[in-house]
């Protein structure tokens, strides 16, 4: 048997983990989404370089959610057996190779080594590192830190370092123009991050304790980091310790996606999730013809970068600084994000400058920002405390799924018919608002 105290024990009262520590486990959160978002403003420049159509470019990059969201669950799974240092190490080390060898590929085929058809290919090939293995770190870290700390101490140190994962789609697209090398040119950030992943990951095997937890604890699952996506997931101390167990002998049922409670919220969120997916694929490729940069694309990754950033703090904004503030329900901040996003969207689609571009994208991206969470804390609401396992996973897989394939629609429409396809982002924003006015459970009957 164990001597690992039962979960419900945790640690002592106050314990926390030392500094030294927490600021590594934050810069493996950090690194990962700051590389992350830095690759999505330069990819669309190098897809024109290359000849490539944008739609295959965003599917390239657009594959490693879906192994994001297959593999996350079964990393998170896995901390308690294997070991929460083990899968952080394992989750770098996705992040590098991926990153490492993508570069590479991207290298030659800007170079003429590779065709542009096999250039795509491989790094779609290489990128699923990154959505296999990459997707080990978030749970594990998250995990490792809510195994050390008490239950005074836990939601403060978890909501940190769920916060790195928003702090690095800021920081991704404000170095990535930055950091374009003259000898490297436009895939430059690929080298740089795997360079800071690798540093990381040498400091974590040296400085961070092997695994000897206080108890056992599964770290929460977040969906693949993007810019103006979500801002993580926080921790909730209570649900995970203070839970009431079952009797001895009883069987839980399986949440349903159909079940009648949760049914209208995850109608929701799937095509409100679509429409943020679709507007953050095209949004790059729509630089290139508004700012006129097709035939000189090694100058868009500045713009898009600026614009990615502006989105990402105007995300950050809404989740860390109005939704506490105006103390915003499930209901209404779902409803006001859907407004504010057709707004947004809507002066991004008829806007021609650079400024106004990024004021409207901003706009659209403190909407989705109002959006994601209102969405996840009413599914959360809906349902039993018993049943918060169950519906964590089914709304990570709803986040997950909507950047499976929406990107890539999302840049086939613009291509067709441009100012059209804002036109249907527009509309799926405008849906959930009437909609949900009608479908949604009201703010105060679900806090009863």
């Amino acid at each position: 048997m164990s001597d690992m105290p039962a979960q419900h024990e945790g640690p002592p009262d106050g314990q926390k983990l030392p500094t030294d520590r927490m600021a590594l486990l934050f810069m493996v959160m950090l690194v990962t989404a700051a590389g992350n978002t830095a690759m999505q403003s330069v990819m669309p420049a190098i897809g024109t370089r290359m000849g490539v159509a944008d739609v295959w470019v965003s599917l390239a990059y657009s594959w490693s959610a879906l192994l994001w969201m297959i593999f996350a669950p079964r990393w998170a799974r896995l901390s308690d057996r294997r070991g929460r240092k083990a899968l952080m190490n394992l989750g770098l080390v996705g992040f590098i190779s991926s990153f490492a060898f993508c570069g590479l590929t991207l290298l030659a085929g800007l170079h003429g080594y590779l065709s542009a058809l096999w250039t795509m290919l491989i790094f779609a090939m290489f990128r699923s590192l990154y959505g296999g293995l990459g997707s080990a770190g978030p749970p594990a870290v998250q995990a490792y830190v809510a195994a050390r700390t008490s239950r005074q101490e836990r939601t403060q140190s978890l909501s940190m370092i769920s916060s790195s994962f928003g702090l690095g789609t800021v920081i991704g697209p404000a170095l990535a123009p930055l950091i374009i090398l003259p000898f490297l040119g436009l895939p430059s950030p690929f080298f740089v991050f795997a360079a800071f992943g690798l540093l990381v990951l040498v400091t974590l095997k040296l400085r961070l304790p092997d695994d000897t937890p206080s108890f056992a604890v599964r770290g929460r699952l977040v969906s693949e980091p993007m810019s103006s996506g979500a801002a993580g997931e926080v921790y909730d101390a209570d649900e995970h310790d203070s839970a009431p167990s079952e009797p001895e002998g009883a069987t839980q049922q399986r949440l349903s996606w159909r079940d009648a409670r949760l049914r209208p919220w995850l109608i929701t969120g799937l095509v409100g999730g679509h429409a943020n997916a679709m507007i953050l694929g095209l949004v790059g490729f729509m630089l290139l013809d508004r700012l006129d940069l097709r035939a000189t694309p090694e100058l868009a990754a500045g713009p898009t970068g600026l614009v990615l950033m502006a989105g990402a703090f105007a995300t950050l904004l809404a989740q860390w600084g109005l939704i506490p503030y105006l103390k915003m329900g499930p209901r209404t901040s779902t409803l006001w994000g859907m407004a504010l996003a057709a707004a947004g969207c809507t002066m991004v689609a008829f806007s021609g400058s650079l400024n106004a571009i990024a004021l409207g994208f901003a706009l659209a991206s403190l909407g989705f920002g109002l959006f994601r969470p209102g969405f996840t804390a009413g599914a959360s609401l809906a349902v039993t405390r018993a049943e918060q396992g169950q519906v964590a996973g089914i709304v990570a897989s709803i986040n997950g799924a909507a950047y499976i394939v929406a990107p890539a629609i999302g840049v086939w429409l613009y291509n067709i018919a441009p100012l059209e396809s804002f036109g249907i982002i527009i509309a799926l924003c405008v849906f959930v608002l009437i909609w949900g006015r009608t479908a949604l459970q009201r703010d105060e009957v679900l806090v009863r």
